[in-house]
């Protein structure tokens, strides 16, 4: 009977003992010990969890004749398993001299044999790891077998090396069973909550991945095409639908962009932010969280809206500014998920890239189209006005040569004019080379030879405007205008591989490195164009080999356009 009464009394012993593991599991410093552990860091903690739980197991015995009934074994035996030798070793010797200190007639004996559980249990920590076999260290039933040895093991040691022998023989009559029991039952139920602890932590991190690669693949793209209404609405309706909350709201640092869920009756897109948390957020860069709890929320536009409690994030873009907010809502009545939180914020995150990507390629296609009229204004006055010195001398000795000319020069002008599209093909861009040749070639009379080399296969290339153009007027400018003799003018066009390769060739070879930045703005803008729009690994190189060529090839992607 007396033995029965221990048993119940070790097992409330361990419900408390139980109770506390369970209210420690539900913190953050149990994450890592539901993991078997490898780092330094978690080792010391590892160590320090159950070398409280050694101790307190202790701390909680019954005092029997000379001895003590408790579950101290449940610490030294989770500390092995779970961190290893050292660990359990370590949880071991500061559970054991704890146990040590208090004294009786097996204090010595109870000291070494929590040392060997500790060690004994991470020496089994250290096969299973090496066999592969992680599932049996968390494993409740090895656990519990685990114990009743180690428990067993303990009362051979009493029964070995304690004297007198008749009177220890009678305490370990009475306690061995209520030990062996407690300590079994209370290690697997130990090892339950953490397989529980663990098992939820892997369902929440399943469902914030799924939550959030779901929302990330359905709002892919979708603000980068400009953060206005039309698009934020968008992306309010994907985030409402997939977190569930009360309501979404996106808006500017000025406006509500988009309001989607309960009270979009009275927050309506458009109309000018009013909420004091919003403005607030926007203003010192920081979330705000108005649980209606501890943070009180009343809505700013109606007092009898049902939205009881809201979650303010900050959307950022260029040089990390903020550009807007994206706002979470709750109805009243209603608790804030903290997945929902942390989802939010990481939501932010995903939104303020695409509003930087969006915002860097309307700065990539305002610089293309400044460049572009860079190029158109690269027409030089003195062309002009030696086209019309030519125009001048070739009406007064042939009229059908004049009317060509003429011809050409319109052409010229209407294409360096009238071209809107940024990407043109290879034939356009040669008719507009072509055009400016011709009046070049009039002007030189017979000291200028053009070779254009293009095969039809790739005239429908497709190319950046103006990307021949200035090369060209550069090889004739700094180039043949420089010469005595004949000069010439070569163009090629040919593939290699996936590679549209562009060359212009001059035979002066006037080109000079220390005078590069002299010859011209549009060898650089032609370079920097082709690089933004297709990367590194394409652009202008230019080869001169002195008084005899200068070559200027271009590297652009194979892009055809229609037939």
């Amino acid at each position: 009977m007396f033995e029965f009464n221990l048993i119940l009394q070790l097992l409330q012993q361990m419900c408390v003992y139980l109770v506390i593991a369970y209210m420690l599991s539900k913190t953050k410093l149990f994450i890592p010990v539901t993991q078997v552990t490898v780092h330094l860091p978690h080792k010391l903690l590892c160590y320090l969890v159950f070398s409280f739980f050694c101790i307190m197991g202790t701390y909680f015995s019954l005092k029997i004749e000379d001895t003590l009934a408790n579950t101290r074994a449940i610490g030294a035996i989770l500390g092995g398993l779970l961190g290893g030798p050292y660990v359990g070793l370590l949880v071991g010797i500061t559970g054991g001299v704890h146990r040590y200190t208090l004294g009786g007639i097996t204090a010595e004996i109870c000291m070494i044999s929590t040392i060997l559980t500790g060690l004994i249990s991470g020496i089994v920590h250290h096969i299973l790891m090496k066999k592969g076999r992680v599932d049996l260290i968390y494993n409740p039933l090895v656990i519990a077998i685990l114990a009743i040895l180690m428990e067993s093991l303990e009362m051979i040691m009493i029964l070995i090396f304690t004297k007198p022998f008749n009177v220890i023989l009678h305490t370990v009559q009475n306690i061995a069973a209520p030990m062996i029991i407690a300590n079994s039952f209370g290690a697997a139920m130990f090892m339950r909550i953490l397989l529980d602890r663990r098992a939820m932590f892997e369902k929440y991190t399943s469902a914030f991945s799924a939550k959030a690669l779901t929302i990330a693949a359905s709002t892919e793209g979708l603000l980068s095409d400009g953060f206005n209404q039309e698009n934020s609405t968008k992306v309010a309706h994907i985030i409402y639908q997939e977190l569930g909350v009360g309501a979404v709201s996106i808006t500017d640092r000025e406006k509500i962009l988009a309001f989607i869920g309960v009270g979009s009756d009275h927050h309506l897109p458009g109309t000018t932010i009013a909420s004091k948390s919003t403005l607030q957020s926007i203003e010192d860069d920081e979330v705000k969280y108005l649980d209606g709890v501890h943070e009180p929320y009343q809505c700013s536009i109606s007092k009898n809206c049902r939205l009881g409690s809201t979650l303010v994030i900050p959307l950022r873009g260029e040089n990390n500014k903020v550009v807007g907010t994206i706002k979470l809502y709750e109805a009243k009545n209603t608790l804030f998920s903290s997945m929902n939180r942390t989802l939010g914020e990481g939501i932010a995150s995903l939104l303020s890239a695409q509003i930087l990507t969006g915002q860097n390629e309307h700065y990539k296609k305002l610089l293309s189209g400044t460049e572009i009229k860079l190029l158109h204004a690269q027409v030089n006055p003195h062309f002009l006005f030696n086209a019309l010195n030519t125009l001048l001398a070739v009406i007064r000795r042939d009229k059908q040569q004049a009317s060509q000319l003429v011809q050409n020069l319109s052409t010229f002008f209407r294409k360096n004019l009238k071209r809107p599209e940024e990407i043109v093909s290879l034939r356009d861009e040669l008719d507009h080379i072509t055009a400016y040749l011709e009046i070049e070639k009039m002007r030189f009379m017979d000291k200028l030879d053009i070779i254009i080399d293009v095969p039809t296969t790739l005239e429908n290339a497709r190319l950046p405007a103006f990307s021949l153009q200035p090369i060209v007027e550069n090889a004739i400018k700094h180039g043949i205008s420089q010469m005595i003799g004949q000069g010439c003018v070569t163009i090629k066009a040919y593939q290699q591989q996936d590679i549209l390769m562009l060359e212009v060739e001059d035979n002066a070879g006037n080109y000079r490195e220390e005078l590069k930045d002299n010859q011209g703005l549009g060898l650089n803008l032609v370079h920097k164009r082709i690089q933004v729009r297709y990367g590194k690994q394409y652009g202008m190189k230019i080869e001169c080999k002195a008084d005899i060529y200068t070559r200027v090839v271009i590297a652009l992607p194979i892009e055809k356009g229609l037939n």
